[in-house]
């Protein structure tokens, strides 16, 4: 493949692998893609999965928060939106590559040996982290082949996980949290730096395919390796060693190698030696290889059946025998981001609070790490909120605060660490330690370099001291120096050996990184070394390699004549093993070839040894070059014969023993005087400095005062921020008393009308709903964003969504009866949503129940009906009523008109 353009960051990676094709993958040796999403996480799972390549040869399992008692409904809307299956996970189910797993309800997983494993959720007074629980055992169970994504979703489930999968070689990759619809979870994982690929939904499919892919083929590669690509290996090491001043040539081979696959795997380069190229012209890029060294998986109270010990024997065991005015010191190493040190805090609070009021003892920890952005962290002592899981609820609510950003440290606690950036293979250690912890890093380091740890753990540590380790950790051969406090624990206890076999290392003593790569043929090595060694013994003078203290870091030739070990304990200072009469002399050249910064010579020094008394030339050589030995120096021993002198002798050829005594009080009166002088002038230079020093003292003590009126000053300002703080607090309750209240009262008032109301933005997503809803359709409460043409519902509209559309666009309530299919009547009314600042903000639907006023009106019309055909019916009996009356009438006029005719 080629090289990323791209490549500046992580986040930079192009669209890799969008022709990615299938996986060889046989029944078990496959890639498992956890996926973990919470709020929001519905429409990103559904681009993921429609933008998985057929045949991906990969199992996806997703762990999506889901309410109680939310229906089943997640495999039916995403299996519209992949070819592949799609189940709900259940006990014992065995996961298979081109199938896809969603975790039940309210349920937490695990996975063991590809086969999913069911549990309830019981815990209900702490939060619930099924993301975190599901990562770890995946990244247990697969190693390397875990793949962790963080989706859209609110809190920071998941965050934990991905450590681990990071740690056992998996890969990360984290929704662009600008896409997310929530980016609480993106943003918290991203913050632990453990990203492999930040990117959207879309490409984030076809990016884990090219990932895999590349890893197979490193994996190839690797089996071939020749020396040449060591050679690349060692390169990268020691580039790092220049860029950060770290190195990490004591670390195992495999290990190192892997994490600067894994990197190549991320750049897509699949020549080591193109990587290399690579980091040399971009030099940042170096950093981001030192934090990838430095992954640390570490959470509080791991493996809880040790600090159970250590809190029922080991501390009750070591305060019994201490004084309560004597302060009880202890030192991690490897600290990481403290959870381990904050552990250690809480145990010991809670075994002195037993021990109160008889005893009360004073704790110092010393908390130290590699990596300095995790010590910062650790000082901080906030943690996210799934720490829940690691302690019980007492714990948690005595010792943590809740703040923004989870939890936080109580002060208290805090006040018992000191944290400080330390390298345990480069720099001095912590001494008279009653505890030393070293945990999950020893593992890390060759067998060569933990073969010289240990005896400085026992160096470090008190008579009687403990020593804790991790559980893939020991002693190894060093059972004289520990014994196991329990057989089943990786506590030990401090012995004191009878004899010392070979005296300690310090880090500064440990052996320099030299590159493989570099080294001559074997042959040529012990031809050279030969050589070396017979120069060394004939021609070459004695030398000593110290540091600016006088500490011996290295001797060359014999050096018996002048340095012998002194009496008591060890000690490898020169001025201490220099023998009488060398010591002043060397003290004093010592002390102004490093003042002076430049080679001093003293002439014919006077030893006394076993043999006698013998003459030296001592030069001092303060070194500049090479860079790697700047700041030693070089002490050379020359023997000087001593002169014949021609001495007055008596008559029978011997040296009056009165010259021969005067001759020797002459020469240590001459070499007092010399001592008197460079002592009485190396006095007034330290008079010099005292005063100057004192005066810097004063100056930083004037600074002081001044830093001290300020920070009065400061105080009084944030107590006054406090108050206002306080009562904005008070007014802030207020109103919140007041909008609940208001609230409430909505609510009531909403519930007392009896008509369902729903609420919409103005892409049509459901914002709110009352709960006559449930009448009209089937919304339930996880419908709350989903669009509105999605849902299901009762009744017969289908001109919904273009009536809502046109209110939009034309700000004109439309009003209509509707039915359901039940045979209820609503009548529909749906206007303009307007905002206090008379914005429109999507639509208000009401759904008003006429089904009464309906069977009325019909009862009305049929009334009408029957009371207008009884009208009618009346109309026609009277018209007829009508007719024969007047014919009648007529008749009458008629016989009238007839009589009226007649003759009289």
């Amino acid at each position: 493949m080629k090289q990323n353009k791209n490549s500046d960051t992580k986040v930079g990676i192009e669209n890799y692998g969008s022709n990615a094709t299938k996986i060889d993958t046989s029944k078990t040796n496959f890639s498992i893609v956890g996926i973990g999403a919470s709020a929001g996480g519905l429409e990103a799972l559904s681009v993921f999965l429609r933008n998985v390549p057929e045949n991906s040869g990969l199992a996806y399992v997703i762990i999506q928060h889901m309410e109680k008692n939310s229906k089943d409904i997640l495999v039916d809307l995403l299996q519209s939106d992949t070819n592949m299956k799609v189940v709900q996970a259940y006990e014992n189910i065995s996961v298979q590559p081109g199938e896809v797993y969603i975790i039940p309800p309210n349920k937490d997983m695990t996975i063991k040996d590809n086969v999913i494993h069911i549990s309830d959720y019981m815990h209900t007074h702490t939060l619930h982290f099924p993301i975190d629980l599901f990562f770890r055992s995946l990244a247990s169970d697969k190693g390397n082949r875990s793949i962790g994504v963080i989706l859209s979703g609110m809190g920071s489930d998941g965050t934990v996980g991905i450590r681990e999968i990071k740690e056992k070689g998996g890969g990360v990759f984290i929704q662009e949290p600008s896409s997310a619809k929530y980016d609480d979870m993106p943003r918290n994982a991203i913050k632990t730096e453990l990203a492999d690929v930040i990117s959207t939904v879309e490409i984030m499919p076809s990016k884990i395919i090219c990932y895999i892919e590349h890893k197979q083929n490193m994996v190839v590669v690797d089996k071939d390796q020749t020396d040449k690509q060591k050679g690349y290996f060692d390169n990268i090491i020691a580039m790092l060693r220049s860029h950060t001043g770290h190195d990490f040539s004591s670390y195992k081979k495999n290990t190192i190698q892997r994490r600067i696959e894994r990197c190549m795997g991320i750049h897509q380069f699949d020549d080591i030696a193109t990587y290399v190229s690579f980091l040399k012209k971009n030099p940042h890029e170096l950093e981001l290889l030192f934090k990838e060294f430095l992954i640390g998986v570490t959470n509080f109270f791991r493996e809880p059946m040790e600090w159970e010990l250590l809190k029922d024997k080991v501390i009750p065991a070591l305060l019994v025998q201490r004084s309560p005015t004597d302060t009880v010191r202890i030192w991690i190493s490897g600290c990481s981001t403290g959870e381990e040190a904050y552990s250690l805090a809480i145990v010991f609070k809670e075994v002195i609070n037993q021990l109160k009021p008889f005893k009360d003892f004073s704790i110092q920890i010393f908390a130290t790490d590699l990596d300095s952005e995790a010590i910062d962290k650790a000082r901080e002592g906030v943690f996210f909120a799934n720490i829940t899981k690691d302690m019980s609820s007492v714990r948690l609510n005595k010792y943590f605060v809740k703040v923004d950003r989870g939890y936080q440290v109580i002060k208290e606690i805090r006040d018992m660490v000191i944290f400080a950036q330390q390298n345990m293979i480069k720099d001095p250690p912590f001494t008279k330690v009653d505890i030393m912890i070293c945990r999950n890093l020893l593992i890390y380091l060759t067998p060569e370099i933990q073969k010289k740890l240990i005896p400085l753990f026992h160096y470090s540590l008190n008579s009687g001291g403990f020593l804790f380790l991790g559980s893939a950790e020991s002693v190894a051969n060093f059972t004289d120096l520990f014994k196991p406090l329990d057989l089943k624990s990786q506590i030990y206890q401090r012995l004191r050996p009878l004899i010392q076999k070979e005296p300690i290392e310090f880090p500064n003593s440990f052996a320099p990184y030299q590159p493989e790569a570099n080294q001559p043929s074997e042959e040529v090595q012990n031809m050279q070394s030969m050589a070396d060694k017979l120069v060394l013994k004939y021609y070459s003078p004695a030398a000593v390699l110290v540091d600016g203290k006088g500490d011996i870091l290295y001797i060359t030739g014999r050096t018996g004549k002048y340095l012998e070990p002194a009496a008591g304990k060890v000690n490898w200072n020169i001025f201490a093993m220099a023998r009488e009469g060398l010591n002043y002399k060397l003290n004093d050249v010592f002390y102004k070839a490093v003042r002076g910064k430049e080679v001093v010579t003293s002439k014919s020094a006077v030893v006394l040894n076993e043999g006698g008394e013998i003459r030296v030339d001592i030069t001092v050589n303060p070194l500049k070059e090479p860079e790697t030995l700047r700041g030693m120096v070089m002490i050379v021993f020359t023997d000087v014969a001593i002169p014949t002198v021609c001495e007055k002798t008596s008559t029978n050829g011997q040296i009056p023993f009165s010259n021969k005594r005067e001759g020797e009080l002459e020469q240590e009166l001459l070499q007092a005087r010399q001592m008197w002088q460079a002592t009485s002038a190396e006095m007034q230079i330290s008079q010099e400095e005292f005063k100057s020093s004192n005066e810097e003292l004063q100056s930083c003590n004037e600074e002081l005062q001044s830093t001290n009126e300020e920070l009065t000053t400061t105080k009084e300002e944030v107590q006054s921020s406090n108050e206002e703080l306080k009562t904005i607090n008070y007014e802030l309750r207020d109103k919140l008393d007041g909008l609940s209240l208001v609230t409430n009262d909505m609510k009531n008032l909403m519930d007392s009308t009896k008509i369902a109301t729903l609420f919409l933005d103005n892409e049509l997503l459901v914002k709110r709903f009352t709960s006559q809803m449930s009448v009209v359709s089937r919304l339930i409460s996880s419908d709350v964003g989903r669009p509105v043409t999605d849902i299901a519902s009762d009744l017969i509209y289908p001109e919904l969504t273009e009536d809502v559309k046109r209110v939009q666009r034309t700000l004109i309530t439309v009003e209509k009866q509707v039915m359901s299919r039940d045979g209820s009547w609503f009548n529909a009314c749906i206007l303009p949503y307007h905002t206090l600042e008379d914005k429109i903000d999507g639509v208000v639907i009401t759904f008003v129940n006429i089904t009464k006023s309906k069977t009325l009106e019909a009862d009305l019309n049929k009334s009408k009906v029957v009371l207008q055909k009884h009208i009618e019916d009346q109309d026609g009996e009277l018209l007829l009523l009508k007719d024969r009356s007047t014919d009648e009438v007529q008749q009458g006029h008629n016989e009238v008109a007839a009589s009226t005719d007649k003759p009289q």
